[in-house]
């Protein structure tokens, strides 16, 4: 018959075009590329309203300062990497505010001196990527996150007040293969002070959460 198509069908996927992370209602994105102000105003603002009514006002002042510097300066942070969000916990149990946490997302390109080979193993690329940055003795595995390949990286940085560390944090990143584009890595690094102390209980749990956060990672597709 005319028209009839006999042979296989091929099935074409949508190409990636984000990605999808389910949060509480805790914590809150803000976007590093665009929007970075209007999201900082209104999760600030938000902050605001959940000030005890009966707060002394010669306290109240001191207090907004303070919230928007420290909020300001880890956007700031955030922002130098070159990354596309940073997530924060701004309603944590107990109602204060808290920046004891983040999730940075970023994209990262391969390494140079992997474009050029095809015939390197995905999950070589990944950890060549991950040591770009000169962390040693990390706890490293390797999976699949939404039938992408995914290589996870635990490790303890240590304090660094000179760069705004005033304790260690316990860090876990996850840097996921974009399918369909070899040369897109997807890149989410959560880190955490726990209750003070990078090994702690607080720490334990927090780090549990945020692999249960990425086992339950999407991409959006177009």
């Amino acid at each position: 018959m005319p028209g009839e198509h006999t042979g296989p069908i091929e099935e074409t996927v949508p190409p990636v075009t984000g990605y999808r992370m389910l949060l509480p209602d805790q914590w809150a994105q803000v976007p590093l590329r665009q929007g970075t102000e209007e999201a900082i105003r209104r999760i600030l603002d938000d902050a605001y309203t959940r000030m005890p009514k009966d707060a002394p006002p010669d306290r109240i002042g001191p207090y907004k300062r303070e919230l928007e510097r420290r909020f300001r300066g880890a956007v700031a942070q955030a922002q130098q990497t070159k990354a596309l969000d940073l997530y924060l916990p701004v309603k944590p149990m107990g109602g204060n505010f808290s920046l004891g946490a983040s999730i940075l997302v970023s994209e990262t390109p391969l390494p140079r001196s992997a474009e050029a080979n095809d015939r390197t193993d995905p999950a070589d690329l990944a950890v060549q990527l991950l040591s770009l940055d000169g962390v040693e003795g990390a706890d490293l595995s390797s999976g699949e996150i939404d039938g992408a390949l995914a290589v996870r990286r635990e490790h303890v940085a240590e304090a660094n007040p000179g760069e705004g560390a005033e304790l260690a944090s316990r860090r876990v990143e996850y840097i996921v293969s974009v399918p369909g584009d070899p040369d897109r890595w997807f890149v989410a690094a959560f880190s955490t002070v726990g209750g003070g102390h990078p090994r702690d209980e607080l720490s334990e749990a927090l780090v549990e959460w945020f692999d249960a956060v990425m086992a339950n990672f999407r991409w959006r597709r177009g």
